[in-house]
């Protein structure tokens, strides 16, 4: 089968646009034979970091991240896109666009500048009027005393919890030999360790991990509600948005760990919302409570990652029974099962992604599709039937920076 193939171009990468990846046969819906590179469906200089699928139109819509625009690109055969319409402005290092189940209308999430973007899309597709969304604000403020967070105090909805003084805790009673693998929650922002892997011209810079507190959105997810769901890495939120004709209405907030920096999530069918988080490196869960408000049920650390680690995506097995979070700086695979309803998840493993800091990967039934973003390649990996542990590299393809990996329809 063939993917769309994301990836940083210019002076953030070495990619001319978005490729095309066959993964075994072009007409199967395994990919789990050999892997190549087809060519280059459209030059994007401007760095396709992330991309996104209109559900009916052979339609595709593209984060310029570089340029700070989305894009809109039309099939025009098997192999090749065309722009349609010009760029809408979107924010600075806008990385990712989401296009709403009913595809009337896209949002955008911007990194340098926290915006979060409602984008019209016509009958036909096209977009068009950006809306920006309240902006966010920091929940502990310059100190948490100071903007009246307190721990344990309810913040918009989302319960806070005492988790440095759990932390400090935790770390006296495992002692030297597994004090290490408790989670920093007590260890401000401005302490947590810099990215020692990400090139200077990646958007995710060392910044995102050192003073001051900033917005940093990095993700739209739709949920069944009708509700929008973003995270921003940079204050530790996980927004909730009901969409309408003007925008997006803000609803209420969930408030993560200070320092954890919430980057990516998906929906379960178990009616659970699970994110990981960039520098922390856990995955939360998060679910409504009788009267539609969401809270924090539970999270579980990506056991083995390392401190200079830093978590990408996030993605679940075909039935929804495993989730897989990829680590780049040790370059590894978090592997986690879905127990009881979907509210607890249990590490399993940390497996080896077979590549170089992997950025973006897929499940396509047997097979994990991983982009290795610095050692432009793209991997395979077996999937265990029984455990779902991903095995070592089946095939491996030259591939120019990739950041996402889209299955073609």
């Amino acid at each position: 089968m063939r993917f769309w193939v994301g990836a940083y171009a210019g002076d953030a990468g070495s990619a001319e646009g978005i490729g095309i990846l066959q993964a075994g046969d072009a007409d199967s819906v395994w990919a789990s034979g050999p892997l190549g590179m087809v060519g280059t469906a459209v030059a994007a200089p401007g760095s396709a970091s992330w991309l996104a699928a209109h559900p009916t139109h052979d339609l595709l819509y593209a984060a310029l991240e570089s340029d700070g625009t989305v894009q809109a690109y039309r099939r025009t055969s098997e192999t090749r896109l065309t722009p349609v319409g010009p760029a809408i402005e979107a924010g600075e290092s806008v990385c990712h666009v989401a296009v709403s189940p009913d595809a009337t209308f896209l949002v955008a999430s911007c990194w340098s500048d926290g915006r979060v973007v409602r984008i019209d899309l016509d009958a036909a597709g096209r977009p068009s009027r950006p809306v920006i969304a309240a902006e966010a604000t920091d929940p502990w403020g310059s100190d948490s005393a100071e903007s009246g967070v307190s721990t344990g105090a309810r913040v918009s909805g989302a319960v806070v919890p005492d988790l440095a003084a759990a932390a400090r805790a935790l770390r006296e009673a495992a002692g030297d030999e597994y004090g290490d693998l408790v989670p920093a929650y007590d260890v401000p922002a401005y302490d947590v360790p810099a990215y020692d892997a990400v090139p200077e011209t990646d958007a995710e810079s060392e910044e995102a991990a050192i003073g001051p507190r900033v917005s940093r959105s990095h993700q739209a997810i739709f949920l069944p509600s009708g509700l929008v769901a973003t995270t921003d890495m940079g204050l530790d939120l996980v927004r909730f948005w009901r969409p309408g004709q003007s925008g997006l209405r803000f609803v209420q907030q969930v408030v993560l760990p200070k320092g954890s920096g919430p980057r990516h999530g998906l929906w379960h069918p178990s009616g659970h919302l699970y994110v990981v988080t960039e520098l922390s490196r856990e995955v939360f869960v998060l679910a409504p409570d009788a009267e539609g408000r969401w809270h924090i049920i539970s999270g579980q650390p990506l056991v083995g990652s390392l401190d200079t680690d830093t978590a990408a995506e996030l993605c679940a097995s075909r039935d929804g029974s495993t989730l897989y979070a990829g680590v780049r700086g040790s370059d590894t695979i978090g592997v986690l099962a879905v127990r009881g309803a979907g509210e607890a998840l249990q590490f399993t493993a940390l497996a080896d992604a077979g590549t170089h800091w992997p950025r973006h990967h897929v499940v396509v039934n047997d097979t994990l599709l991983v982009a290795g973003q610095l050692a432009d390649e793209i991997v395979s990996l077996p999937l265990d039937a029984r455990t779902g542990v991903p095995g070592r590299v089946r095939h491996r393809t030259a591939s120019p920076s990739p950041t996402r990996l889209l299955p073609m329809r």
